[in-house]
């Protein structure tokens, strides 16, 4: 990387994208996790601490960066756009995640796809693990697991000691799948999440070399243990603690989670009902497309038929081939004609992902240097036969021209922006919403090539306008509008949700258990996904219309994927002005 950073110049000196990168510098030596997604050797053997006091060190740094900032913003030269836009996401960001650390969220965050513990596990499956190097800088990372889960605990202990409370279906769930990544029930009987009974994490160390294999498997072996016991402390106290606890969040915390995830401070009341409208619309597409597979037939009554009788993928390593070949078949047909794409961007991997945790596929980064590439990961939640009908869209959502394309291109820029623009920056609504522009425009383009992918497309479509719904429904005890046809005038419930849930999707119950957990433990990231495809296909309606006849689309979609992170705040204003 290009840019100055904290040792290279005096706080008297730093212009703001300076001041962004030396945190991210400071950040990676508080959070290796974060320097391993980046792709920093040097994290390789570290965990963060999760403690109370390792989240107090990472508010001081958010504050000490504050003032930073405001230093650098006097500086001459700080007004123009590259380092403006810097210092806003910076600002922005910085203040968001403050509000989150500052109201004690930390302190009770249970979840089934996002907390400190599924940071841990994730983490090695991005770790490097080719040499035997770096095979020893894993087993110094398994050995840090046990101080990471307990610091991980303190912190929950402390907010049960605080009264702040994690939801207890979230709770419910992660401790299933602790009992599943332990490979063993806690009565010491084989697991029964479907991987074969194997622990995480010894079965991670097993892949690794023979001249390593005592220190792994005992490194493996303390990580493992270390689960276990996280298990059986959320079973046996924290649990029992937080039972009878509602799951909501309610409006003040929702809009502050809501800020964090989407970058503005929204109308949570127009945005509910911008949900409703995409609704009614969605519905009335998806019967028009229904028919023309079953005539007569609802759209889940179509999607249900496609389950038994549409196109299908027969086997695991047959559905990785296959999302594989829908990326490098959309990067093909796309570079020179929508985007124009650099070497490194084009390579991404199809990947499964590893058994039990959540139900949803999810994208992870190329390293900063590209030596690993961006990754698409499908859970087969156990599994074999795979219908199409929705993965077509749902992997130009995670892969091309989605979140590898808009990922990798902020990698590859990034020593025109700045290190923390195309990384640790990132607002969760711009990311999600290009991913969904990016199903819309594919529809666009053409390529949903019958009534089968189509539909299903619109049932991807259909979850993002329901999470918009249930999840500020929900989360504020809002009332189901009069015209809907599902119980009109009633306040919604979790179970409502669920179930409202159920009637408009066409994926398995299994999945809507899990996506309505998710969101009870994450408020306010499900809506940045329509949000964030609203933001995106207004700023490109803007610039069409001050552009005319001139404008170029692919010139714009290169010209936006360049900006790095922005939230919604500033995403319209700046992809209008392209």
């Amino acid at each position: 990387m290009s840019q100055t950073h904290l040792s290279d110049s005096t706080d008297a000196t730093r212009l703001p994208r300076q001041v962004a990168d030396a945190y991210v510098d400071d950040l990676i030596a508080l959070d290796p996790i974060t320097g391993t997604y980046l792709g920093v050797a040097a994290s390789s053997g570290r965990l963060p601490d999760y403690s109370p006091a390792g989240r107090s060190a990472i508010a001081e740094l958010n504050r000490t960066t504050l003032a930073r900032l405001d230093a650098a913003e006097r500086l001459p030269g700080a007004d123009s756009d590259v380092e403006r836009r810097c210092g806003r996401l910076l600002r922005e960001r910085l203040n968001a995640e403050l509000a989150v650390i500052e109201a004690d969220e930390d302190l009770r965050a249970v979840s089934n796809i996002h907390s400190p513990v599924h940071s841990v596990r994730e983490v090695f499956t991005l770790t490097p693990a080719d040499t035997d190097e770096e095979w020893a800088a894993i087993a110094e990372r398994l050995r840090a697991v046990p101080a990471a889960l307990a610091g991980y605990r303190e912190s929950l202990r402390l907010g049960l000691d605080r009264g702040l409370y994690g939801g207890p279906r979230p709770t419910a769930t992660m401790i299933e799948q602790l009992t599943a990544w332990t490979g063993r029930n806690a009565d010491g009987s084989d697991g029964s999440d479907g991987s074969d009974g194997s622990a995480f994490f010894e079965d991670f160390a097993s892949r690794g070399p023979d001249s390593l294999r005592a220190e792994l498997d005992a490194a493996a072996a303390g990580a493992t243990a270390a689960v276990a016991e996280l298990r059986d402390w959320m079973t046996e106290v924290y649990a029992p603690a937080v039972q009878g606890q509602p799951d909501p969040v309610g409006r003040e915390r929702y809009a502050r989670w809501s800020r964090y995830f989407n970058g503005t401070d929204l109308d949570l009341d127009e945005a509910y009902a911008y949900g409703w409208a995409e609704y009614h619309r969605l519905l009335h597409e998806m019967k028009t497309e229904a028919a023309k597979i079953l005539p007569g037939a609802g759209p889940w009554e179509a999607l249900g038929h496609l389950d038994e009788h549409g196109t299908h993928i027969e086997g695991v390593d047959e559905v990785q081939a296959w999302l594989q070949g829908i990326m490098d078949e959309a990067i093909e047909n796309l570079d020179g004609t929508h985007f124009e794409l650099a070497e490194r961007v084009k390579r991404v991997e199809s990947r499964i992902a590893p058994p039990g945790g959540a139900a949803a596929p999810y994208y992870t980064n190329p390293s900063e240097d590209f030596s690993r590439p961006g990754r698409t990961w499908l859970p087969t939640m156990g599994q074999t036969r795979f219908p199409v009908y929705d993965l077509v869209s749902t992997w130009y959502h995670e892969g091309v021209p989605g979140h590898h394309l808009q990922l990798a291109q902020w990698t590859h820029v990034a020593d025109q922006l700045s290190r923390y623009q195309a990384s640790v920056g990132l607002v969760s609504a711009n990311v999600e919403g290009w991913a969904l522009y990016a199903e819309r425009l594919m529809d666009e383009l053409g390529y949903l090539k019958d009534a089968e992918q189509r539909l299903g497309y619109l049932d991807c479509q259909m979850m993002r306008a329901t999470r918009v719904i249930v999840d500020i429904g929900m989360h504020l005890g809002l009332r189901i509008p009069a015209d809907s046809p599902f119980h009109p005038g009633e306040k919604w419930t979790v179970d409502l949700a669920q179930e409202f849930f159920g009637l408009h999707s066409g994926r398995p119950a299994d999945f809507i258990e899990s996506e309505l957990t998710r969101y009870l433990s994450m408020p306010g990231q499900a809506i940045g996904y329509k949000l964030g495809e609203r933001a995106w296909l207004l700023g490109r309606d803007n610039a069409r219309a001050a552009h005319g006849e001139s404008f170029d689309l692919k010139a714009w979609h290169m010209a936006a994927l360049s900006q790095g992170s922005l939230g919604l705040d500033d995403l319209v204003d700046e992809l209008s002005k392209l």
